[in-house]
């Protein structure tokens, strides 16, 4: 069920119990530009989930009111309410004072709706919604930035960016994603401030920011911006010699990348000459996940396989596609790889590998469920004892099975029994 009915329940209780409340942020701006599109083009509108609520309440009253709330910033007053199963976040009404670190206060006051618009990031996100009366309460000039497109810092915008520098990184995410240009006076203070993003910023908040931007279309069009502004050279000193025309040749195939593509194969894009080494510690640096960081090497090594003429990639062992075709990213490989083509290559380079996975598709099923032809116990019944050379028939067996299309356990064994490895 839709939360929008639940979090204006929330509302209607603080309001009820003699305190302001409204929907904030990111909420009320993507609710009016949908409710635009939606008067535009006549269709039905589909107002987001993801409320926040904002209110003149403590966070003492707010926890009083309701049954279930979880203290995720208590200090920042805010709290997360949970109606129903959904989760709001509600802050307090605040004004911030005291950035020392260019990343949070070392003050929080209580404030008034319009100081806790102004404190805010952008005009187009610092707007609220009443929305028992359907009312618009903008102190910020934010629905006018909205009808010009435009990305607007909320008053000085070097202020805006020493009080959080990773704002910078932010305007240029918005700017992406909903096609607006950056407006002249925020575009200058990210200049002034882009080699200023470090130590401030720690790396994990740039990758989140990366991630998020990676989310909509137009990432490559996101990192050229960052590049131009200084941004993506303080994020990857190894770019401060290259020209953004040479960042956006490197980018060029992004466009046709697919959706589900990984961050981080995206942003390998940056670095085309890179061996493994230098991409694992690339991603050491981002502070990327074990799991993230077998992706790249996954991706590098189905690089170095995808390139091959489709003439070799044919005379390959089986096995070799089998385990190539079980691993969950191998079909974004075949994507990623396909946008390097020209379209008379597309047709067959994607032909060859259809036919390939369903001519093996038994044998890729067992690998994905480790479900092998010859298992451990078939070779106890024929004298092979646990041990090194069990372990050695088994991947002997797997590769034979696949290599010769084989599922009957008794026919590899017998085709074991004639290799050197048996009788060791």
């Amino acid at each position: 069920m839709p939360a929008t009915p639940f979090a204006t329940s929330v509302v209607k209780k603080l309001v009820q119990a003699g305190h302001i409340a409204y929907f904030a942020g990111g909420w009320v701006r993507d609710y009016l530009m949908n409710l635009e599109a939606a008067v535009r083009e006549g269709k039905v509108m589909h107002p987001s989930d993801d409320i926040d609520i904002a209110t003149s309440a403590s966070v003492t009253q707010i926890q009083s009111l309701f049954p279930k709330t979880i203290p995720v910033g208590v200090a920042f007053g805010i709290v997360i309410v949970v109606e129903e199963g959904h989760h709001f976040e509600v802050a307090t009404f605040r004004k911030e004072s005291g950035y020392l670190d260019g990343r949070r206060p070392t003050a929080i006051e209580p404030a008034s709706a319009i100081e806790d618009a102004k404190r805010r990031d952008f005009t187009i996100n610092g707007m609220f919604w009443d929305p028992i009366k359907e009312e618009l309460h903008d102190y910020i000039d934010g629905q006018k930035d909205l009808e010009n497109k435009l990305v607007r810092a909320i008053g000085n915008p070097h202020l805006r960016f020493l009080e959080d520098r990773l704002r910078m990184m932010r305007a240029v995410r918005y700017s992406t994603r909903f096609n607006f240009p950056i407006e002249e006076q925020t575009l200058r203070a990210i200049v002034d401030h882009s080699s200023a993003l470090f130590p401030s910023v720690a790396i994990e908040r740039v990758w989140q920011e990366f991630k998020k931007m990676s989310q909509f279309a137009h990432f490559d069009e996101g990192l050229i911006l960052l590049h131009q502004l200084n941004l993506l050279q303080t994020i990857f000193p190894q770019l401060k010699e290259v020209s953004t025309e040479e960042i956006q040749r490197r980018l060029k195939p992004l466009a046709f990348y697919p959706k589900a593509a990984p961050t981080i194969a995206e942003l390998m894009e940056l670095f085309p000459d890179y061996a493994l080494n230098e991409l694992l510690e690339l991603c050491d640096y981002l502070k990327l996940s074990r799991s993230e960081k077998e992706v790249v090497q996954f991706l590098h090594q189905a690089k170095q396989l995808l390139e091959m003429p489709l003439e070799w990639q044919a005379k390959l062992e089986n096995i070799e596609w089998v385990q190539f075709y079980a691993n969950p990213y191998s079909k974004i490989a075949i994507e990623i790889h396909a946008a390097l083509l020209s379209k008379e290559k597309k047709e067959p380079y994607f032909h060859f590998h259809a036919e390939k996975q369903h001519q093996l598709s038994p044998f890729i099923l067992r690998k994905q469920t480790q479900n092998p032809v010859v298992r451990a116990d078939h070779l106890k019944e024929v004298g092979i004892a646990p041990g090194k050379k069990m372990g050695l028939l088994l991947k002997e067996a797997e590769k034979m099975s696949a290599n010769q299309e084989i599922e009957n356990p008794r026919a590899i064994i017998e085709l074991l029994k004639n290799c050197p490895l048996w009788n060791t």
